[in-house]
Formats: structure tokens, sequence, C-alpha cells
């Protein structure tokens, strides 16, 4: 059992009469890759927030790395590296000017700040780039130069608020595989992301729907609990009237489009290689394409959300 590194209980924050987060409890281990999702608003960046001795807790408690949040914020602080889904670098100095300066605001110098920065500009791929403006490095390369920042005074845990927005695929790839060297070395890394594919990086996934927590589990649990039956891919001339005609279909549990397809979920006769697309073309829908496919934490997201609408890039 991983030593716990974050510990929540019942934390609530409520601006008004409007609740952001509503009693939310879990924890998080040593080395743990924490992902935290949910739509815009759903309350995951005032989660982080509260965590981070940035926003005090309406009710309810947690502690970050031993400190209380409410009681002890500025320990808090001096515990956790931060990364926001803003690059928070000055673009007007060199990558080696960005990294002293923060290497100078967490209080480091001397030999302990030159080797901290090597290390940084090895993270971030700019060893040979240190006199670079950081305006002119790509954004995926900036990332990491900011990743690079937070980390500077080697925290145990670092939180990362939607870290790869407007970030190419390979360079969100690249960047996820710097993580994955983190908690290898024992950092816990808190992360929320509106990329779903990401979050399966992750040992476990929270999903936060209109400030609650509905779901806690691996990747793996969320679809087993959520998304059992079979799921199929259907790909049809008239997928939309399709849809509806589907859900009332018996052994039908699910039906969400996805891209220019539908995501059909069933259980009993249905669940049986072939049986879909003979009983499709059975009914007259001779154009019907259906593959099997592995659940998703978007097919996850819809179950629990009941949006009825593709997520990808809303989560």
């Amino acid at each position: 059992m991983m030593p716990t590194v974050v510990e929540v209980q019942e934390l609530t924050k409520r601006y008004g009469s409007f609740t952001a987060v509503d009693r939310v409890s879990f924890e998080v281990g040593r080395g743990e890759i924490f992902g935290y999702l949910g739509a815009n608003g759903a309350g995951k960046s005032t989660t982080i927030k509260m965590l981070c001795g940035l926003a005090a807790p309406t009710s309810g408690r947690a502690s970050v790395a031993g400190a209380d949040i409410a009681r002890e914020p500025e320990r808090v602080k001096r515990s956790i590296g931060y990364m926001s889904q803003r690059f928070s670098l000055y673009l007007d100095l060199t990558v080696e000017e960005n990294l002293r300066f923060f290497a100078g605001a967490y209080g480091l110098g001397g030999a302990r700040r030159d080797r901290r920065v090597q290390a940084a500009l090895e993270l971030a791929g700019l060893t040979d780039r240190r006199g670079t403006l950081t305006s002119a490095l790509p954004g995926g390369v900036r990332q990491r130069l900011a990743l690079g920042s937070a980390l500077l005074h080697e925290p145990p845990i670092v939180f990362l608020d939607e870290p790869t927005a407007g970030v190419d695929p390979e360079a969100r790839r690249g960047f996820w595989r710097v993580i994955r060297d983190l908690a290898s070395q024992g950092t816990t890394v808190f992360v929320t992301t509106h990329h779903l594919d990401e979050a399966e990086h992750c040992g476990r996934v929270g999903l936060m729907v209109d400030g609650k927590l509905v779901a806690l589990d691996t990747p793996g649990g969320l679809k087993a609990t959520h998304v059992p039956g079979a799921l199929y891919a259907v790909e049809l001339a008239d997928s939309r009237k399709m849809r509806h005609e589907l859900a009332n279909w018996p052994g039908v549990v699910e039906v969400e489009p996805f891209g220019p397809r539908l995501h059909v979920r069933v259980q009993g006769e249905l669940e049986d290689d072939g049986r879909l697309e003979h009983e499709l073309k059975h009914h007259g829908h001779n154009d019907a394409v259906v593959s099997r496919v592995e659940p998703t934490l978007e097919d996850v997201f819809l179950a629990l959300v009941g949006t009825g609408r593709q997520s990808k890039g809303a989560a």
C-alpha cells in the first residue's frame, strides 16, 4: 500500500448559493498518477485551488504532504509544484533566465540552484537551448519547461491543471512520457485533463459531475462497472434516425453518437459476435457496418453524465 500524500474528506466549496465542490472525498498515494476529470465547471480547478492552499474550503478537510490546507496553506505551497493550463513563464526571458527566476522564488541558491536548473533543462530537452527566448519555443517544449520550473524545488507532489490544453498530439504524448518517468521516481502527479484518452495513463481516475465525485477507480475498473456488456461501433447512412430506433430494441442498453458512428452497448443475446449486424440487416439496414470495440473513458463519461453527445474535448 502506497503512503498517502493527499487525503480529502467531505471537502466542500461554496460561492454564495452555488456549490462548486460538494463533499468530495478521496486519497492519493505516493508515486501515483491520479486523474481528475469532468466537464468545464464540474469543480476540478476549484478542488486543485483548495488543495494548493490558494482557496479556503467552506467545510470538510484535506491534507497535502502532511499539511492541513486550511490551517497550514503556506506549508502546503512549499510542498507542491503547480502548473496551470496557461503557461506560467515569462516569454521575454530566456529559458535559463526563467529557471533561475523560479529557482530564486523557491528559495534555491548556490550549488543546489545550479543543479536543479540543469535537471530542469534536461527534463525539458533544452540543455543546448538555454539561451533561447522562451517566446521562440514551440508550445509543447514550452510546456515541458513550465513543468521543469514547477519541479525545481523537488516537491513530493505536482498539480497539473489541464497542462496539455492547446498542445498538438505528438507533444502531448511526449509530455505524458515525462509524467510517467516522474511517477516512477516517486513523485505524485495530480492531473486534470479534458483529453479523455490521456486519462488512460492514470493509475486511478476520479470523475466530477456538477461538483460531486461520482466515480473513482482504475480506468479498467470504471469501464467494467459503468460500461458492462458488449460495445459495438455501428456505421449507418442515417445514424441519427437509427439511434432512436436502436434504443428501443430488446437487449440494447445504450446508444450514443461517437463521431460519425454510433456506440451501441448491448447485453444478452446481442452480445454474441455477428448477432447485432444480423439483426440490423434483418430490419432492412443492409448498409450497416458493425465492429466490436473496447470501451473507453469517453463511454464511461457518457454513461455517467448522460449527455447524449460525443464528449471529446468537452470533458
